[in-house]
This record gives C-alpha cells, structure tokens and sequence, in this order.
C-alpha cells in the first residue's frame, strides 16, 4: 500500500514540474525603420550594430517598447510581445528599444533568449532617457504621423491588454 502511494505521489508531482520552452530570437536589422527629417534628431543604433533611425522622428503607425535585460518586468511581458508580433501581419511595426546596457552582447543575448524577431535599436549611452523618462518597462504608441498617441508605463499584463491599446491608440484590428 506504501509502495503504491508513494508511486502515485511521484507521478502526482512530476505533473507539477514547470516545463521551460525553449524560444529563439534574431537580432533583426533595423534597415526598415525610417524616420522624420527632425532638427534635434536623437539617433540611436540599432542592436545588429548597424546604423538606427532618429526615435524622436519615426514614422508610425509603430509600438515602441523600451527595456533592458536587467528588468524582471520585461522579462515577463516578452510573451505577450511575442504572440502580438505574429499577429501583426505588417498592420504596423513593432521596434524594441534596449536601455541601460552594461554592454550591446547583453541586450544581443537578451533578444535571442527571449525569442523576439522585431527590430530593436540600442541606447550606448544614456541618451534616451531626456525622451522616454527613466524606468522601463515603457510601451510607446506611435501614430502614423509621428505623434505619441499614448504611453504606457509599466509591465503589460496581457495580450488583450497590447491588442486593446493598439486598437484604442492606433486604431488597428487584430
């Protein structure tokens, strides 16, 4: 009877045990972002290493979300991202942007780990922080004029959180 029991405990637990999916990113090319002419343009690279686009002067509609790979918050959001991309079918562009790296192979790894195949520019040196704000995670809603349509501050939750912002800010239908 012990021996039983102590079997089916076993199978009980091992029920339980967290499985981890592996995902694979690419640190994408940013040659398809495009911006504004802008006279204080805040140009920023893109992770790839190759040239980026001016932030502050990009063409919309897009959703720009600024992280780091330090953060826990974006750690948690990046399934979320991941689902909406592939639902995004070229609706409009999605582009990371990595802050507060300690090095460029920290936010590469990042990428890679965390399964994200969108752009992502790379801020070396700080200089984002005068437009984005300090803290991160912050998703930008990018109208297709250029104008901020909306910010949000924090971790998204959901999809249907991202899908009813985009919606709501965008106005496009996923």
């Amino acid at each position: 009877m012990k021996k039983t029991a102590l079997a089916l405990l076993i199978v009980l637990l091992s029920g339980c045990a967290s499985t981890t999916q592996q995902v694979n990113g690419q640190v994408v090319s940013c040659s398809g972002l495009h911006s504004f002419n802008s006279e204080n343009p805040l140009e920023l690279g893109c992770l790839d290493g190759s040239q980026g686009v001016a932030i502050n002067a990009v063409h919309g509609p897009m959703i720009i979300n600024v992280w780091g790979s330090w953060c826990g918050p974006c750690k948690e959001e990046m399934p979320i991202f991941r689902s909406f991309y592939k639902k995004l079918d070229g609706q409009l562009q999605l582009v990371g942007v990595d802050v507060e790296e300690a090095s460029i192979k920290d936010g590469q790894s990042f990428v890679v780990t965390h399964g994200m195949t969108w752009p992502n520019l790379f801020d070396a040196d700080g200089k984002s922080r005068a437009y984005f704000g300090m803290g991160v995670p912050v998703t930008w809603f990018i109208s297709a004029n250029g104008e901020v349509a909306y910010k949000h501050i924090g971790v998204l939750k959901s999809e249907i959180e991202l899908i009813t912002l985009t919606s709501r800010y965008l106005g496009v239908k996923l």
